[in-house]
């Protein structure tokens, strides 16, 4: 019955950790992210991510990515699925509500704009 709770207590902590330690994105990522422009409707904010740069955990509302520089991402999602992808410039990408983390596996500087946009009650 120990190792039964044991490994309860460890599965909810790899599942619910992830979640409950995600936080804003700009908050946590203040080194590689950057305010734009902020209203009741959007923020736009400004990634950019050097060769090898990481971001920490974080978490978005529905959003869209406009790519100003490309390069090649690695996306890490909170349910354990990581994908590789390259995005070029001027790529425009709609992603619905998403906790995650991504890292630059490429040799070129990715610079993009993330608009995050806020519900409307």
């Amino acid at each position: 019955m120990k190792n039964v709770v044991t490994f309860v207590i460890l599965a909810l902590t790899i599942l619910v950790f992830p979640l409950v330690s995600a936080q804003d994105v700009l908050t946590v990522n203040d080194d590689k992210i950057h305010l734009r422009f902020e209203n009741d409707r959007v923020r736009v904010l400004e990634r950019i991510l050097k060769p090898g740069d990481r971001e920490k955990i974080h978490s978005h509302p529905s959003y869209l990515i406009h790519v100003v520089t490309g390069g090649k991402l690695r996306n890490h999602s909170v349910d354990g699925k990581v994908t590789e992808f390259e995005v070029k410039p001027g790529d425009v990408l709609f992603r619905d509500p998403t906790t995650h983390w991504a890292e630059n596996i490429g040799t070129s500087v990715i610079d993009v704009i993330v608009v995050e946009l806020k519900c409307k009650e």
